[in-house]
C-alpha cells in the first residue's frame, strides 16, 4: 500500500499559528508565508559586477568535475569547453540552462497537511544537519547514536515551529557507514510525518533513499512530484567531486530536489573579501544547479549557500559573524534574479555551550536568513560547536526562537481590528486597556509567548523557580517532550515494506565503517 499526498494546505492553514496564546497549546503551520519584504542591500550596478566576476571565473578559471564522466559528457553536449576535468562556460550559458528549473515547488509529506511550498514567499524551517557529536547538560559531548538521531527527529516532530524533519540531524556513528542511511531515512518516515531529506554520501545511498520514498508514496507519484531532498556540497574552491555530482544527478534523475551548497570558509576555500567569496559561491552553485537540468530538464533544485568567516590569527572557522550574515543578503538578491528557490544561512554558532554566545551568534545568522529571503532554512535548530555538535538544549531553545520568527515574519496587520479605534473610544484618556473589550477579544492571539523565557519578577524567579537559566529550563523541556512524544500513525503495510527493504539491503553488504 502506498500513501498518496494531496494538495497543499490552504492559505488559512498556512497563516494560522503565528501567534501563541498564553494558555492554549500552539498550533503549527506547515510552512510560513512571509508578510514582510526581503532586504536588498546592493544596487543593480554592484549586482551586475558580482555576476560579471562570476562569469569570468566560469569562463577563465573554470570548474573541475572529478570522477564523474557522465557529468563531463553532459557539459560537452551542452556546449561547454572541456579540457580534461576542467570545464569552462561562456557567459550566460548556465543562466539559460537553469531557466528550466521551477521557481517554486511542493515537497510532499506523508501527512498531506504538512506539505511544504519551497520558493516564492514561503519559508520552511528545518533542523541542523551533519554533526558527528551530540551534547546535553547531563552527559556532555559524545558521538551521536541512532537513538540520539531518533530523539532529535521526535523533538522536531513535536515542535509547532519547525516544518521539516531535516536530514542527517546527527551522525549515528554506532551504525555502519554504508548502512546508516537506511536507518536514518526509515527513522524520518517512522517518527515524523513531515517532509524529509535523504543521503548524499554515495550514489547508491541516494538511490536507496529515493527508493524508500517510492515505497512510501508510490513510484508514479514520486516520478511526478518532489518528496525528498538531497543536500549536496561543492568542494570549494571550484571543484565538484564525483561523490556529490553522482548523488546530485541521482536526485535530479528521479525528479527530486537537490540542494546545491558551496561551503566557503573565507581566507581558506575562498577570498577573505565578501564580494569575491559571493562571486565564487554564485559560480559554483550555478554550475551545480545547471547540472541538475542537464540530467533531467525541469527537475526541482534549490540554490544554496553557506558563507563563513575564519579567525585569521588561528585559522579556526568562525560562525554567526556579521560578514557572512550581510553577505547572505546579496546571495538572496542573486537567487531572486535567477528565479530559483533559496537555501541560505541558518542558526550558526561556534559556542561550545547553549549560552549567550550561542544565542548572539545564532540570532545574527538566523536573521540574515529571514531578511535575505531564504525559502528553505536548514540549520534552524541545534547547531553548536561550529556544526560539530548537536545540542539537545539548544535545539529546543532554537525552536523557541523559530516560534518568535513566525510572528516576526507575519509583519504588522493593519485593519479595523488592529487599529483599535473602538478601544480608544472605550478607554479614553488616563485609563488602561487591560479590561477593554478589544483586549479581551484579542488577548489569546496578540503576542507570541515563549515556552522557555522567564518573565516573572526577580523574587519569584529566585524563590520559586530555583534561579534557573534558560539552558536548564531547556533541559527540562526536551526531556518532557520526549516523555510525551507519540509517533504519528504509519500504515502497517508501508511500514512492513520499508522494514523488509532495509533488512534486505543491509543483508546484501558487509559492514563498512569508513
Amino acid at each position: 500500500m502506498t500513501l498518496v499526498a494531496e494538495k497543499p494546505a490552504s492559505a488559512e492553514r498556512r497563516t494560522r499559528g503565528n501567534r501563541r496564546s498564553p494558555t492554549a497549546k500552539p498550533v503549527g503551520v506547515p510552512y510560513i508565508v512571509r508578510n514582510i519584504p526581503t532586504y536588498d542591500i546592493l544596487s543593480e550596478e554592484n549586482l551586475v559586477k558580482i555576476e560579471q566576476t562570476a562569469d569570468r571565473i566560469l569562463a577563465e578559471v573554470g570548474i573541475e568535475f572529478r570522477d564523474d564522466p557522465v557529468a563531463i559528457q553532459h557539459w560537452k553536449r551542452a556546449g561547454a569547453k572541456v579540457d580534461g576535468l576542467k570545464v569552462t562556460f561562456e557567459p550566460g550559458m548556465l543562466r539559460e540552462i537553469v531557466s528550466s528549473a521551477p521557481r517554486q515547488f511542493t515537497q510532499y509529506a506523508r501527512n498531506p497537511a504538512n506539505n511544504v511550498e519551497i520558493g516564492g514567499k514561503s519559508v520552511v524551517f528545518a533542523p541542523s544537519y551533519g554533526s558527528p557529536f551530540v551534547m546535553d547538560l547531563d552527559k556532555g559531548r559524545r558521538y551521536g547514536t541512532l537513538e540520539d538521531f531518533q530523539n532529535l527527529i521526535k523533538l522536531a516532530q513535536s515542535s509547532p515551529w519547525l516544518h521539516h524533519s531535516g536530514g542527517t540531524i546527527c551522525e549515528p556513528v554506532d551504525v555502519p557507514v554504508n548502512k546508516r542511511h537506511l536507518d536514518m531515512v526509515y527513522s524520518h518516515i517512522k517518527y515524523s510525518d513531515r517532509p524529509f531529506m535523504g543521503s548524499v554520501t554515495a550514489e547508491d545511498r541516494a538511490e536507496e533513499s529515493i527508493e524508500m520514498a517510492r515505497i512510501l508514496f508510490g513510484a508514479d507519484f514520486v516520478d511526478r512530484n518532489c518528496v525528498i531532498l538531497g543536500n549536496v556540497n561543492v568542494n570549494s574552491p571550484l571543484v565538484w567531486d564525483g561523490t556529490m555530482t553522482n548523488a546530485l544527478r541521482a536526485y535530479a534523475r528521479a525528479n527530486q530536489a537537490a540542494v546545491i551548497v558551496p561551503f566557503i570558509l573565507g581566507g581558506a576555500m575562498g577570498p577573505v573579501t565578501n564580494a569575491g567569496a559571493i562571486a565564487q559561491a554564485f559560480a559554483e552553485t550555478l554550475a551545480g544547479c545547471a547540472l541538475t537540468q542537464l540530467e533531467r530538464k525541469g527537475a526541482p533544485v534549490i540554490f544554496g549557500n553557506f558563507l563563513s568567516s575564519m579567525s585569521l590569527r588561528s585559522g579556526s572557522p568562525t560562525f554567526g559573524t556579521p560578514e557572512p550574515a550581510i553577505g547572505s543578503m546579496v546571495i538572496g538578491q542573486l537567487a531572486r534574479r535567477l528565479g530559483l528557490p533559496l537555501r541560505c544561512a541558518g542558526n550558526f554558532s561556534n559556542s561550545k555551550l547553549p549560552d549567550g554566545q550561542a544565542m548572539q551568534e545564532g540570532l545574527m545568522s538566523m536573521l540574515s536568513a529571514i531578511h535575505c529571503g531564504a525559502n528553505f532554512i536548514l540549520h534552524s535548530a541545534g547547531f553548536l560547536d561550529g556544526l560539530l555538535s548537536m545540542s539537545y538544549e539548544k535545539f529546543v531553545m532554537d525552536t523557541d526562537l523559530c516560534g518568535a520568527l513566525h510572528s516576526y515574519l507575519a509583519g504588522v496587520v493593519v485593519d479595523d481590528n488592529t487599529l483599535a479605534m473602538d478601544a480608544f473610544l472605550e478607554v479614553g484618556p488616563g485609563s488602561h486597556f487591560l479590561g477593554s473589550a478589544h483586549t479581551m477579544r484579542n488577548y489569546t492571539t496578540a503576542f507570541w509567548d515563549s515556552a522557555l523565557s522567564d518573565n516573572e519578577p526577580y523574587e519569584k524567579w529566585s524563590e520559586e523557580g530555583g534561579s534557573t537559566d534558560i539552558a536548564t529550563r531547556a533541559n527540562r523541556l526536551w526531556k518532557k517532550t520526549l516523555a510525551e512524544y507519540e509517533a504519528p500513525a504509519l500504515d502497517e503495510g508501508v511500514d512492513e515494506a520499508l522494514c523488509d527493504y532495509v533488512a534486505r539491503k543491509k543483508g546484501e553488504r558487509a559492514d563498512a565503517w569508513y
